[in-house]
């Protein structure tokens, strides 16, 4: 029997490859240049999953994701929480004392400033964490490191010279696990869920405050709100929310069809057990 396969946006080694094996180890991790490429492979049915980060707790939400989610015609079915942890890493042999440049993605050099000052390293960026290991082992260079996911060391070839070098080590990034199933099967009875929902309000005055009474009268929590702007327009009137449990639950039944009274447009995204991280 072929085992199933999960998509991922970056290089082979990036973070999202790792969060792939950690949820998934039994599935394929497949790598894609671009989300819209990663949505594409489960929505085409080449993967059967796809592990999409949403959030990090350092950087804030991950550019574009959330306006990709609506049209991407995929159901989320689960979330994972990730640390993330960044390596110093070079060519067999190179040694600390003989780097003069470093490079990764802008946001990793970003989260490693004081390893970075400390070694008096030239920092240059890439597009990608892993893509940073991959380039350094096709062209060797002993002045050169990258920072990567330990699992780029390994994959490339690479020395590790310095681990966990990032400043805040609470740092932690959300992913959605998302499948093209348009009717996936239900959370566990009793599991704790979350539910996450898209919606644009109708243009009538105070209509988001109305659209989201419902949620504090029926005693509904909601854990995520933002607001998108859409086709170009400088109007905050789509939004992307999370709340806590299911919509067949009374309250969250009576939320929903208040919200729905206000806006044009309304679609749940998915409901999915809350990662146990969330607790912590």
């Amino acid at each position: 029997m072929t085992k199933g396969r999960i998509a991922f946006q970056g290089e082979l080694g990036a973070n999202s490859h790792e969060a792939c094996m950690a949820a998934f180890p039994d599935m394929e991790p497949v790598p894609h240049p671009t989300f819209e490429d990663a949505f594409e492979a489960v929505k085409a049915g080449d993967c059967q999953l796809g592990m999409i980060p949403v959030e990090n707790s350092i950087a804030g939400r991950v550019t574009d994701v959330h306006h990709l989610l609506p049209s991407s015609g995929l159901k989320i079915i689960g979330e994972r929480f990730k640390p993330i942890h960044f390596q110093l890493m070079a060519n067999p042999g190179v040694k600390l004392e003989d780097l003069k440049t470093v490079q990764s993605m802008a946001i990793a050099i970003h989260q490693c400033r004081a390893t970075v000052r400390r070694l008096g390293l030239k920092a240059e960026t890439v597009g990608d964490t892993a893509g940073a290991a991959k380039l350094l082992a096709e062209r060797p260079d002993p002045t050169r490191a990258a920072i990567a996911p330990a699992l780029a060391a390994r994959i490339y070839g690479l020395d590790i010279l310095a681990r966990d070098i990032e400043d805040t080590h609470n740092n932690t990034t959300r992913f959605l696990i998302m499948t093209a199933d348009p009717e996936p099967a239900p959370p566990p009875p009793g599991a704790a869920c979350v539910t996450s929902f898209v919606f644009r309000v109708r243009n009538l005055p105070a209509a988001l405050y109305k659209a989201l009474g419902g949620f504090a009268t029926n005693g509904v929590n909601m854990t995520k709100l933002e607001s998108y702007m859409e086709g170009g327009a400088f109007t905050a009137t789509f939004f992307y929310g999370e709340v806590d449990g299911r919509p067949e639950d009374r309250a969250l039944t009576l939320a929903f069809e208040e919200l729905a009274f206000f806006t044009d447009r309304f679609e749940v995204l998915g409901t999915y057990p809350a990662d146990p991280f969330r607790s912590r």
